[in-house]
């Protein structure tokens, strides 16, 4: 039956078969597939509409099939963005990881919140960066870490890590994710985009971990330095792969008891013992390691550097991507295309 004329309702009304038919019939209805909408309208009619939550788009009964309502020509962009780490300070203070946004369906971005969704239209020319790791800091004489670089796509700029402290008490520096030091504040984190570092112990000596995307910092806990936070894992390429970790604090046997280093995991670099710091990993934003000052005292204390930032976009493969000014690798598998963009500033679009 097809959908009737208008009817302008009245208290006390009655609504009858053929009138209720008409509300029926102008109802749009929430299914997943095309397939969901056919087992559960039996009587649908031409016209009949539904929301597929799985494109994101309305479709309509034409009488023998659904048909895409037609509109702007947006497509869902599933995007990670991540930042590049921030260097760690020398014999000290760990980096925090560059800030974590995700587009992700059903995925978290930094800071434990929710990921939103990204839509992109063929031919429109979107601006990409990738950020560089911060430097870690040079020892004799001791200096602090510098913080990583932002990293965009379109609308999405992912904060560059915090870098750490030196030999201080100094605070680390705020970031997608902070940077560690011996102070017993934490660096801050950028909400919804990473966690705070860790706290130092207040003297010398007494480091904290960077924090990550997925978990604050490690803190002192004598006589062992601050592990680096963790990071966020996202099965966007296909495989589960932990990114943004922040670094781990140096560890010493300048002092007695010896001073433990930090651990880091998800790209971020382990703290050094008696050793120079471990840098972050490329292309994952992680924060840089803090070296450890031997009894000798030289330069083995100098701090890891950040890692790189990176953008990893997945979206129908009936889309085919172009760039310049980039370096990307595209791969395609179940009816999606995966590009991870690793160096470079230009443009993305599609057609």
């Amino acid at each position: 039956m097809a959908a009737g004329s208008w009817f302008d309702w009245s208290t006390g009304d009655l609504v009858t078969e053929a009138k209720f038919q008409d509300i029926q019939d102008s109802i749009v209805f929430i299914y997943d597939s095309d397939s969901a909408a056919n087992t559960t309208l039996t009587n649908k009619v031409e016209g009949t509409v539904y929301f597929n939550t799985t494109d994101d788009v309305l479709k309509f009964w034409d009488g023998s099939a659904w048909q895409e309502i037609s509109g702007v020509d947006a497509f869902q962009v599933q995007a990670l963005v991540i930042g590049g780490g921030g260097g760690s300070g020398s014999f000290e203070g760990a980096g925090g990881a560059g800030g974590y946004i995700s587009t992700v369906d059903s995925e978290n971005t930094g800071g434990g919140t929710a990921s939103n969704k990204f839509f992109a239209t063929p031919s429109t020319n979107y601006v990409v960066s990738i950020g560089a790791g911060g430097t870690g800091g040079a020892y004799n004489p001791t200096t602090t870490g510098t913080r990583g670089s932002e990293t965009y796509f379109a609308s999405l700029t992912a904060v560059g890590g915090g870098n750490g402290s030196n030999g201080t008490t100094t605070i680390g520096e705020i970031g997608g994710s902070g940077g560690g030091s011996n102070n017993a504040t934490a660096a801050i984190g950028i909400v919804n985009q990473g966690f705070d570092s860790g706290t130092g112990g207040g003297l010398v000596y007494q480091p904290s971990g960077g924090g990550g995307a997925g978990s604050v910092g490690g803190s002192w806990s004598a006589p062992a330095g601050g592990n680096g936070g963790s990071g966020v894992s996202s099965s966007i390429t296909g495989s589960s792969v932990g990114r943004a970790g922040g670094g781990g604090a140096g560890g010493t046997d300048f002092y007695s008891p010896n001073r433990t280093a930090g651990t880091a995991t998800d790209g971020g670099g382990a703290g050094g013992f008696d050793t120079t710091g471990t840098s972050g990993t490329a292309n994952t934003g992680g924060g840089g390691g803090a070296g450890g000052l031997n009894t000798a005292g030289n330069s083995v204390a100098a701090g890891g550097n950040g890692g790189s930032g990176v953008v990893i976009l997945k979206y129908p493969d009936t889309y085919t991507i172009s760039q310049s000014g980039l370096t990307i690798s595209t791969s395609t598998s179940g009816g999606f295309s995966v590009t991870s963009i690793t160096a470079g500033t230009g443009t993305v679009s599609w057609s």
